[in-house]
């Protein structure tokens, strides 16, 4: 089956209420993560890479910043004649379920009918990973699924926002969903990615919509588990979920590992990115850089330590940063003391302040601040 007979969807605001600090003035899928990358890379790199040329990006709110950073859609090879990038239109809330993905996708129900791909696949932009969906689909058919799930067999993550947990039969057959359930340990838990026949999905939407039916995972999935064959396919590698700032910043540590990073960035499966054409980081004398991500374009001049640094940041002479994550542009003064901060883009931190955190409760510093 060849993949570009699928079509891809793009969640891009779920869940933003997990993170306010960072998607006040930003969609979660704009969110910056590694560096130099935007969460909404990483499952548009996945589609791409699994040969799928049609991706539509649902968007509701604070979506400017998300357009900057999409584009055409060049970046990802998606800007094309026929096919390519769409960004979906905001739409209006008429349901009382917030954030409700049936609401969603029944609001593109043209862009959905004028597709011509026979199978759709979804996906939210809070898990980092790097997924092949041409295996997932090829599971889908050998199984003969209505539904394909995705999911890991692992510890549900931290203030996972309303995680399902999945009873299989030997098969894979999902026999029972779980909404939210009190578990503990190691199960069966969905990563919000879905496979299934594009014409199918239609009709399940419009059959909730017409019961007023809006919750996507107890009317759309659990309500008909068993009337229609829905399997459950395990994805075995490194899965980031970004559902708090304690999360954000510990996904955004681990990138020090070199295992994980080699499980991100598979060179057969790369990560695109919006390009941005900086020079090389500079380093000063007495500059002294230990176990860090450093971007394009920033300039050190201090001692920095377990910091992921995006493009362009400077640091003074005689600053000190310790597990720090810093985003592009910003500009940290001489002698200042950084420890497990999280600053947003833009930010000037005058010389000789002190800010700290903990490891598990980090400081955060908005978008264009002057501290």
């Amino acid at each position: 089956m060849r993949a570009n007979n699928m079509l891809g969807v793009l969640f891009s605001n779920e869940h933003d209420e997990k993170i306010r600090e960072l998607t006040e003035k930003r969609a979660m899928g704009s969110v910056p993560f590694g560096g130099r990358y935007r969460l909404i890379d990483f499952p548009l790199s996945n589609m791409v890479n699994s040969g799928i040329n049609k991706v539509g990006v649902i968007t509701k709110n604070n979506y400017q910043s998300l357009m900057d950073h999409l584009g055409s859609g060049k970046a990802w090879d998606l800007s094309r004649k026929r096919e390519g990038l769409f960004i979906l239109p905001p739409f209006g809330d008429t349901s009382s379920v917030p954030n409700s993905r049936v609401e969603y996708l029944a609001s593109i129900s043209r862009f959905l009918h004028n597709s011509r791909e026979e199978y759709i696949v979804l996906s939210d932009c809070d898990m980092i990973c790097n997924i092949d969906y041409r295996d997932v689909l090829a599971f889908h058919l050998e199984k003969n699924a209505d539904i394909t799930l995705v999911y890991r067999l692992g510890e549900i993550p931290e203030e996972s926002a309303n995680p399902t947990v999945y009873t299989l039969a030997p098969d894979g057959r999902v026999l029972e969903m779980l909404i939210n359930p009190a578990i503990k340990g190691t199960c069966n838990h969905g990563m919000s990615i879905l496979v299934m026949k594009r014409e199918k999905l239609i009709s399940m939407i419009q059959d909730c919509v017409s019961r007023n039916m809006f919750s996507f995972k107890q009317d759309f999935l659990q309500r008909n588990i068993k009337q229609y064959k829905i399997y459950g396919y395990e994805f075995k590698g490194t899965v980031q979920t970004i559902c708090s700032m304690k999360s954000y910043f510990a996904s955004n540590m681990l990138l020090m590992d070199p295992k994980v990073r080699a499980e991100l960035f598979n060179p057969n499966r790369p990560i695109y990115t919006k390009v941005r054409d900086d020079m090389p980081a500079r380093y000063g004398l007495g500059s002294s850089v230990s176990n860090s991500i450093i971007a394009d374009g920033c300039v050190i001049e201090g001692t920095v330590e377990d910091c992921v640094l995006f493009r362009g940041v400077k640091v003074g002479k005689g600053a000190k940063l310790q597990n720090c994550v810093i985003m592009q542009d910003t500009v940290i003064g001489e002698n200042c003391c950084l420890s497990n901060v999280v600053v947003d883009k833009d930010v000037h931190i005058q010389d000789e302040r002190t800010l700290s955190g903990s490891p598990d409760y980090q400081v955060y510093i908005s978008k264009g601040s002057v501290v």
